[in-house]
């Protein structure tokens, strides 16, 4: 691959005030580049002399605190330490990391920051102004080299020292700084199964010598690169797009069952081509359950895929299925053993994460990444990509090695690194859920889409009006967050629209959990003027609308298992008819016995079906903004401006409703609150009591 390129800008670099802000840009431009730091990985420093509250001098280690991004981070995710109260430390023959984490907290020099990272004393011991901590692709192809340190000594002689492999933490630190003090002519430490440390007397002579020994690296690995056929050689061709969507739209209801059973998880499928190429190869089987390269890949990926034998020719999906399964179950048997073979070991007290995989890998077809939520499945996936190269690149260099299982548990369940995990806010009700909301750029939809969202829903917002649509998801993402949502446009009463909305649902998101018909038009005629059209208008959009929608959920949440909701938007008109709206009544009044039909069917596959029934939601209504107020209000005999008025007074409560009262009792439907309740209908509509459900 060509040579990392410098992103110094020396003119905008002139332009920041002070170190504190030239280590964010450097900081910025190293995560970048993903193959140089992982996603929330690596962490820089910069040893400052700064003034305290009396204005003493005091030297101050600024340092990137636990859990932040390089790529993102801004000043205040730097934690400021007194350094000539952490240097003492030195001297001391060993520290826990709990003795650690006590001591630093004492040397912090301004309140209010984050927690320091747990490689700051390898910051503070080594004796440079800057220093960066990476793990660069082409350097952890050397550190997971089964020969590692003679290969790095061929390339970069003394100028690197190489620092077996020490879990961070104090130990390390001691280790790093002893080796770079017995060899002043080195210029960075490479760390076996870990990264690479680097340093300068400038923030951009830092940056650069960062630069300078990843090239280098890369350079060997390309040339021992030259000639070798990458993972073997292909073994089966990579499918065509539409054939691997279209196996894959089958699957991934299947996988996402498969690892939900302890809790729920998002799906991101990644057909790249660096993916398809390694899941395609001869070797890709063996490698990939060697284990991972290093700390900062396994907490992300675990410490092992799951592979799933797929040939593409006579392609059999009945078999892959229960294949999927039973390498998922396999797969968490194992990693329960593994817990508990390692808990009772170490006298850990941790409770045991979800046993399930977090990469799944289909030859021809590419990986599957779970997550909490899309964008941290998204990112699994992504350093799974940086672990494709350092296999490559280690496999070219020599044999692949990974963190051993002890090593991989003495990360894995590290207090200080669990830490990071307690650090995120508590989840949201609905949150690991996918929602598809139908009609979902109207009044009542988009209040729908809006306020599951909130709760930590992935919504798919669905519309005929495409446009609108994207823009409610757009709001949700917003507000929200990366991935929380996608638009798309539907036609509910065409069976092939249906299925593309759930085919772009599960191959985005990898299932359902919720889905709720909001689709809405509305007629008001006597029965002597209503015309066959008109009729097969209304049942179209009413009655077929929702069945469609429903079935298709249906077909996904029974081939996951994991259980589901579904709620339809009915009306007051489905439980007392209103003159002059036969057409309306009688589609409605089919809209809420086929939820109660569906309830009857889903219940022993957990999937629950309810129906909200609102009455006069006129705010932000597409319907009420049309004819059909004229043709309401001319039925009461008054002013359509007179209506809002008109249905408060005929409440037992004298309100009006509004689409968020609509989004709540939805909310109560679709979540666990509701757990046992299907085949119900809520009224939202202020006390109509003809509508009084009996």
């Amino acid at each position: 691959m060509p040579p990392l390129p410098s992103l110094w800008d020396d003119e905008k670099a002139a332009q920041l005030k002070g170190d504190l802000e030239l280590l964010v840009y450097r900081s910025n431009l190293l995560g970048a580049e993903p193959a140089i730091v992982n996603w929330r990985g690596g962490n820089t420093s910069s040893k400052t002399l700064e003034h305290d509250h009396l204005g003493r001098t005091v030297r101050v280690l600024w340092v990137k605190g636990s859990g932040s991004d390089l790529a993102t981070c801004t000043a205040k995710d730097f934690a400021g330490l007194k350094l000539d109260e952490i240097l003492p430390l030195q001297d001391r023959e060993r520290l826990s990391d709990e003795e650690m984490v006590d001591y630093l907290a004492h040397c912090v020099f301004k309140p209010g920051g984050p927690r320091q990272s747990v490689e700051t004393l390898m910051h503070a011991f080594l004796p440079f102004p800057h220093v960066d901590h990476t793990h660069p692709d082409a350097i952890l192809a050397f550190a997971n080299a089964a020969n590692g340190e003679e290969l790095a000594k061929r390339v970069f002689g003394h100028r690197i020292v190489w620092v077996p492999y020490v879990r961070p933490g104090f130990p390390l630190a001691k280790a790093v700084a002893q080796l770079v003090r017995e060899n002043p002519k080195a210029e960075a430490a490479i760390l076996q199964k870990h990264g690479l440390v680097t340093w300068g007397e400038t923030h951009k002579e830092s940056y650069h010598n960062t630069l300078r020994i990843i090239n280098e690296a890369q350079a060997a690995v390309d040339e021992a690169l030259k000639g070798k056929r990458v993972f073997g050689g292909l073994k089966v061709q990579p499918l065509d797009k539409a054939k691997r969507e279209r196996i894959m739209a089958e699957l991934l209801p299947t996988l996402r069952g498969a690892v939900s059973r302890n809790k729920r998880v998002i799906l991101h499928y990644d057909d790249s081509e660096r993916v398809l190429a390694f899941v395609s190869s001869r070797d890709a089987p063996q490698i990939s359950l060697v284990g991972s390269a290093c700390p900062d890949h396994l907490v992300h990926t675990k410490h092992y895929p799951v592979w799933i034998d797929f040939a593409p020719d006579g392609v059999d999906l009945a078999e892959v299925k229960r294949q999927i399964r039973e390498r998922s179950e396999e797969f968490a048997r194992r990693y329960e053993a593994y817990y508990r073979e390692n808990a009772e070991r170490t006298g850990t007290t941790e409770p045991m994460m979800d046993p399930y995989q977090r990469i799944t890998l289909f030859p021809a077809l590419g990986l599957v990444a779970t997550g909490k939520d899309k964008f941290t499945a998204r990112m699994s996936a992504e350093i799974f990509h940086r672990a494709i190269e350092v296999m490559k690149g280690a496999s070219a260099l020599d044999t692949y090695t990974s963190l051993s299982d002890a090593e991989a548990f003495a990360v894995e369940y590290w207090p200080l690194e669990l830490y990071k995990l307690k650090l995120a806010p508590p989840e949201r009700e609905l949150a690991r859920r996918i929602a598809v909301v139908t009609g979902g750029a109207g009044g009542i939809g988009s209040a729908i889409a809006q306020r599951l969202a909130e709760e930590g829903a992935h919504v798919v917002v669905a519309d005929l009006d495409e446009k609108n649509a994207q823009q409610v998801a757009d709001q949700i993402v917003a507000k929200h967050g990366e991935g929380r949502a996608i638009g798309v446009g539907v036609d509910v009463t065409d069976e092939a629209s249906v299925q593309e909305l759930f085919r772009q649902t599960v191959l985005t998101y990898g299932g359902v959990d919720i889905l709720v018909c909001s689709v809405g038009v509305a007629l008001a005629k006597p029965i002597e003027e209503t015309t066959v059209a008109d009729w097969r208008k209304l049942m179209d959009i009413l009655a077929l609308g929702y069945f469609l929608p429903a079935r298709e959920a249906f077909r996904i949440l029974k081939e996951q298992g994991i259980g589901g909701a579904i709620v339809f938007i009915t009306s007051k008109n489905a439980l007392v008819a209103s003159k002059g709206a036969a057409v309306y009544n009688a589609a409605k009044a089919a809209e809420a016995h086929l939820a109660r039909s569906l309830a009857e069917e889903g219940g022993a596959h957990g999937i629950r079906v309810n129906c909200v029934a609102p009455d006069a939601v006129l705010e932000g209504s597409k319907i009420w903004s049309s004819e059909w107020r004229q043709q309401r209000a001319k039925e009461y005999g008054i002013a359509p401006e007179q209506l809002e008025e008109f249905y408060r007074q005929r409440t037992v409560l004298k309100v009006n409703v509004y689409p968020r009262d609509v989004a709540e009792a939805v909310l109560w439907l679709v979540s666990d609150r509701s757990s046992k309740t299907t085949g119900c209908t809520i009224t939202v509509d202020g006390g109509v009591t003809a509508a009084y459900v009996r």
